[in-house]
């Protein structure tokens, strides 16, 4: 069971949703992760700022930017 996703964010912490945004789950947290931390250039080309993670629909952590610290 994919039970882990990521929610997408604006600055400002709005969901964002769309066709260009991967709607991937995953079976474990580490997947999740590991799937972020590959992929957060992509997102952050499409618009998405920071994400949140969730399992089963409820917060993990988050949001985190997904802007380089400076």
């Amino acid at each position: 069971m994919n039970s882990w996703s990521w929610r997408y964010e604006a600055v400002d912490g709005s969901a964002m949703t769309g066709a260009e945004l991967p709607r991937t789950g995953f079976p474990n947290q580490a997947d999740a992760e590991s799937w972020v931390g590959e992929s957060w250039h992509d997102l952050l080309a499409a618009g998405v700022e920071q994400v949140t993670l969730l399992n089963s629909g409820e917060k993990v952590y988050g949001p985190m930017s997904l802007r380089p610290l400076a």
